[in-house]
């Protein structure tokens, strides 16, 4: 302690100034140094130096009392402070304090199959819309898809989806990809598609949110398997 800030606690009366003696240095006691202690626990605890004013001088059970609160609020910031320390945590591990766990996964799922990192950009932000809008929807086809991901058949196509991003919009192999993706999904059941969506506006809400979302090929590609 700064001999400053014993002079402070002189001031503001919290602790008694000793007299001088003959030499005219203060004497203090060891009483001095245990009020002292209290002072500096209750300070670093976060009281102001009113309240432990009225502290100090109140009786045993009011003291006890207000350890036991200003224990309490201790507890509750140290908690909040691990929920930061999870986040930063979090944040420095990628997407996963912006999406779900299973999302999280799903992303890190695309990233060992190969897809590209803009395309798993693209799934992030739409899987963060869609979580937002209509979170029992998310959950629904954040299972389906991960679930389609296990078949080789679709991750090959998925893959080349990805791919075609980058072609021409008269590229020749649009329309042997739209009319295998059309056979795939005709041929396997979507749980998704029968289920009433609690949220009809998500699909529209992730399109028009979503920059470069589409590229003049993949329109194609949505114009080739629409018609």
């Amino acid at each position: 302690v700064t001999i400053k800030a014993i002079r402070h606690y002189h001031e503001r009366g919290l602790l008694a100034e000793p007299d001088r003696d003959s030499s005219g240095y203060r004497r203090y006691t060891a009483e001095h140094a245990i009020k002292l202690v209290k002072i500096r626990t209750l300070a670093n605890a976060g009281l102001p130096l009113a309240r432990i004013k009225d502290l100090l001088d109140a009786d045993p059970d009011t003291l006890t009392a207000a350890i036991a609160e200003v224990d309490h609020d201790l507890q509750d910031r140290i908690a909040q402070l691990r929920r930061v320390r999870d986040q930063l945590a979090q944040l420095r591990g990628g997407d996963r304090l912006f999406v779900s766990p299973e999302v999280a996964d799903h992303l890190e799922d695309l990233r060992q199959l190969g897809v590209s990192e803009r395309q798993i950009h693209l799934e992030r932000d739409g899987w963060i819309l869609m979580q937002t809008a209509s979170p029992e929807d998310a959950d629904l086809w954040i299972a389906e898809k991960r679930e389609l991901l296990t078949n080789p058949e679709f991750r090959a196509l998925y893959l080349e989806h990805d791919a075609a991003y980058d072609w021409p919009a008269n590229d020749p192999r649009l329309p042997a990809l739209a009319d295998r993706t059309r056979n795939w999904f005709t041929n396997h059941h979507s749980r998704s598609e029968t289920r009433p969506v609690a949220n009809p506006a998500i699909a529209r809400l992730a399109a028009q949110s979503q920059p470069g979302a589409s590229s003049p090929a993949w329109d194609r590609l949505a114009q080739l398997m629409n018609g």
